[in-house]
């Protein structure tokens, strides 16, 4: 996919943060935007007022918009306000996967075999064995991603469960911009499949 064309996709979501479907922008990007709703799924779409644009690309805030006209898959929209970027980073998903996890500063060697809980666009959650410490650096696989990648992590805590089992939550650090659209389009994607088969309606909220 050309960088032109990644960063005119968007993950729509509602007016609590929930995904809706996928868009793509057509025209210019001034105070009103035209977006073709991809993969049939409009209607999820129309039956809201107000949705969150997050941009595929991460080259700009998250934008909250109002829909002011449909015609078939097509949305006009009118800008609101632009978002928190950290919106983007913090979009959290619950996944399980099995993974490895290699040292980078931490004491131990080899790898360690972990299980995640969840994935963002920063980061991930994951149950391991006791010996990391807040602060360590190491890599892991990410095996949800279209091809997998090893990201460079740092841990930001970790908490003791019983049976001896800890969670530990780490950020990806030092992550180039292909990682990052990468990581991005996984979070998406698993978004958009987790989200509920019937799309709420937000706009008695709204009024």
């Amino acid at each position: 996919m050309s960088e032109r064309q990644e960063e005119r996709l968007y993950l729509l979501l509602d007016s609590v943060n929930n995904p809706l479907a996928r868009g793509r922008l057509e025209g210019p990007a001034g105070d009103t935007l035209q977006l073709m709703v991809m993969d049939n799924d409009v209607d999820k779409v129309a039956c809201h007022e107000v949705i969150v644009l997050m941009s595929m690309s991460g080259s700009e805030p998250p934008l909250q918009c109002r829909i002011v006209r449909q015609r078939g898959d097509r949305i006009a929209l009118e800008k609101i306000a632009s978002l928190d970027p950290d919106l983007r980073r913090n979009l959290r998903v619950p996944i399980k996967f099995d993974t490895f996890i290699y040292p980078i500063t931490g004491r131990w060697r080899g790898r360690r075999a972990v299980r995640s809980i969840d994935l963002s666009c920063g980061g991930v959650a994951f149950y391991g064995d006791d010996g990391l410490e807040a602060g360590e650096r190491l890599e892991m696989v990410i095996p949800v991603t279209e091809e997998p990648v090893i990201l460079r992590c740092e841990i930001l805590r970790r908490q003791e469960l019983r049976n001896d089992k800890l969670l530990y939550a780490v950020k990806f650090v030092d992550m180039c911009e292909d990682e990052e659209v990468t990581v991005r389009e996984a979070v998406f994607s698993i978004q958009l499949e987790n989200r509920p088969h019937a799309a709420g309606n937000d706009r008695e909220e709204q009024r």
